[in-house]
């Protein structure tokens, strides 16, 4: 459990931080957004969705 809160904690830093250098090197447009623009608001909803997993299998969390 230890390591899927690891994984979930990590998987939004490098979407956000790590994969920036990779993915600046795509130029589409997404939605009307720039294809970076695109990938840090998606990062956002990736980040929101691992938190909720993480409080939902939290289990120090009192409100379960």
């Amino acid at each position: 459990m230890k390591t899927l809160k690891l994984v979930l904690t990590l998987i939004p830093f490098c979407w956000t931080i790590l994969m920036i250098p990779f993915v600046n090197r795509v130029k589409p447009i997404v939605l009307g957004l720039p294809f970076l623009a695109f990938w840090l608001v998606a990062g956002i909803f990736v980040a929101f969705i691992c938190l909720s997993i993480i409080y939902k299998i939290d289990t120090k969390n009192p409100n379960q």
